[in-house]
């Protein structure tokens, strides 16, 4: 099995050395996000355009590990007292509206004989892109600005939502059973955040401290035993392992606060940015069905309208409860922000093709849109912030008096 797939993780890993070179070469014209370049690639490489890669399991059960550690850093993202000032409650607060309109949307598009089942497709409507945006944004400085804390509310729910909603809506189970097994993983995450921020012996703090630069890396060896631990929890409670991830990256950014957080957070996104993340947007792009795509015009066509979609039931509403709160720009910029989506919609088609809850050629229209959704939303919405904070920041120029 190594050996199968050695040549091809030869070729993810120089995809994924060129792809911060050509996003970088990129922006002479047109700002492209690298994680649209790795999911380009991928596809490029695999087996629609040049046949040179090909999934295979082991790729694959790095890509799902690379998948299950973006989902992680995006949980250490989340500062709940941060998140707070930037209005947490309305983030979520839109993101029910957004399920709503994403369920209603997904009824007509039935009715039509679009999709084979409405819920599927709403929950791919409903997702924001927080793990992919989160590169982007720092790049962009943008976590550190007014609009960071509301980015990471909104961003933060949308994320988490649709995890938890796949957790209770894409099981056949009793919805009863689901919600007792919900709450118990809950339960043990709280405790787990608990002990997190409340529980620090001197002795271990002594103990972290020095093996933070040796051989050893001990904090970040317990960030990762704690990810899986949570994942396992996750998967013997037959939630979706995405959840126990997240829940793992709360955890351990409450436990990794002050002075030594920032090189911890810094070798754990070495990790997952230099390692792992990019396998999973490249293998993505290699399993992307293009032949869906081109063969079929009327597939064709769905990916503009997904798109525009995203907008709908999952901008709008960002922008309806923000515009009170926030400055126009800043509105629009979240709106735009929130309707940029993919990895989640790369699970949740996953999931719907595999149980034939969706049509393939749905999957890979919406997979598309997403990937079109990165590429355009962030670029609008930072452009409009960028202009709009030029507009602020320009001195007033003087008037002219009459005698001049």
């Amino acid at each position: 099995m190594i050996d199968a797939a050695i040549p091809t993780l030869v070729l993810i890993g120089l995809a994924a050395v060129l792809a911060p070179i050509v996003a970088e070469w990129s922006r002479r014209f047109i700002a492209v996000p690298e994680v649209v370049v790795q999911i380009i690639f991928g596809i490029l490489l695999g087996p629609f355009v040049l046949n040179l890669a090909h999934p295979n399991n082991l790729v694959s059960a790095l890509s799902d590990f690379g998948l299950t550690y973006l989902m992680f850093l995006a949980g250490t993202e989340l500062d709940l007292s941060t998140m707070r000032q930037g209005h947490l409650g309305r983030a979520a607060g839109s993101w029910v509206t957004s399920l709503a309109l994403a369920l209603a949307v997904g009824v007509v598009l039935r009715a039509s004989g679009l999709v084979l089942d409405h819920v599927v497709v709403a929950l791919c409507l409903t997702t924001t892109a927080l793990g992919t945006l989160l590169p982007i944004l720092h790049d962009a400085e943008v976590l550190h600005t007014p609009i960071g804390p509301s980015m990471l509310s909104v961003g933060a729910v949308g994320e988490f939502g649709p995890i938890v909603a796949v957790a209770v809506l894409l099981t056949n189970r009793d919805p009863r059973l689901t919600f007792l097994l919900l709450a118990l993983f809950v339960a043990v995450a709280v405790i787990a955040a608990l002990l997190a921020t409340q529980v620090h012996p001197p002795r271990f703090i002594a103990l972290m401290r020095k093996h933070l630069h040796s051989t050893a890396q001990l904090p970040v060896r317990i960030s990762v035993l704690l990810v899986i631990l949570l994942v396992y929890l996750a998967e013997k409670l037959s939630l979706d392992v995405l959840l126990g991830a997240f829940a793992a990256g709360v955890v351990v950014r409450l436990f990794i606060q002050g002075e030594d957080s920032k090189p911890i957070t810094s070798k754990l996104e070495a990790i997952g940015f230099g390692f792992l993340i990019p396998i999973f947007f490249i293998d993505s792009g290699i399993k992307f069905d293009l032949h869906a795509l081109i063969h079929m015009p009327k597939v064709l066509l769905l990916v503009p309208m997904f798109t525009v979609i995203f907008l709908f039931t999952r901008g709008l509403p960002t922008w309806v409860f923000f515009r009170g709160v926030v400055t126009k720009v800043e509105a629009r910029t979240l709106a735009v922000l929130s309707a940029t989506g993919l990895p989640i919609i790369v699970v949740i088609t996953t999931l719907g093709v595999s149980e034939h809850r969706m049509k393939p050629q749905n999957a890979a229209a919406l997979v598309a849109a997403g990937m079109l959704s990165v590429l355009i939303y962030p670029l609008i919405g930072l452009r409009w912030l960028d202009k709009g904070s030029n507009a602020t920041s320009a001195p007033a120029v003087p008037e002219r008096s009459d005698g001049q």
